[in-house]
Order: C-alpha cells, then sequence, then structure tokens
C-alpha cells in the first residue's frame, strides 16, 4: 500500500472519481476512502476484489480446516452414528421419513 496514492477523501474521490478509479485499475491496489480522517471504506477494482474474494475464502477453509485438527487431538469428537441418533431424536426425526 502507498500511503500517498492509497488513502484519499471521500470528497477528493468525488471530485476526481475518473482519476482515481484509473489509478486503481492501473496499481491493482484498493483505495481507502476517509470521512473526517477517518477509513471509511474500501474501494477495488473487480479483478482485485475477485482475487481477494478467493484467498479469503482459502483462507477461511484452511482455518476451519485447523480448527477440526484440532478438535480431533483434543478429543472433542463424536461418532457419526451417535450425532445422527442424538440429532433426530432431538429435533424428532424418524428413520421411516
Amino acid at each position: 500500500m502507498n500511503l500517498t496514492e492509497d488513502i484519499q477523501s471521500l470528497s477528493v474521490f468525488k471530485r476526481d472519481t475518473a482519476k482515481c478509479l484509473r489509478r486503481i485499475k492501473k496499481s491493482k491496489r484498493p483505495m481507502v476512502l476517509t470521512v473526517n480522517g477517518k477509513p471509511a471504506m474500501v474501494v477495488y477494482d473487480a479483478a482485485s476484489y475477485e482475487k481477494f474474494a478467493r484467498e479469503r475464502d482459502r483462507y477461511e477453509a484452511i482455518e476451519g480446516i485447523r480448527r477440526g485438527l484440532e478438535d480431533v487431538e483434543a478429543g472433542r469428537v463424536t461418532e457419526a452414528e451417535v450425532f445422527f441418533r442424538e440429532f433426530e431424536a432431538k429435533y424428532g426425526i424418524s428413520d421411516d421419513e
């Protein structure tokens, strides 16, 4: 992130929208927009946002797997048969349905 280019006030963005959008598209870096000197939103070009979203989804999947492995190592597991029996009993689901 380039602090002098990648952080702009919302008023500058509104005044020079076309220029800001060209910079975002060319640099492939998001722009942080501020209101009263505080970060208010982030603007991405579409391709960069899609890449960010894919990376976020991948990270979340890896994090879920890591937590699952920790649960297995700590013994926080239930046999599938036991789980489904308890689940069906809790929600009144019978095998006939």
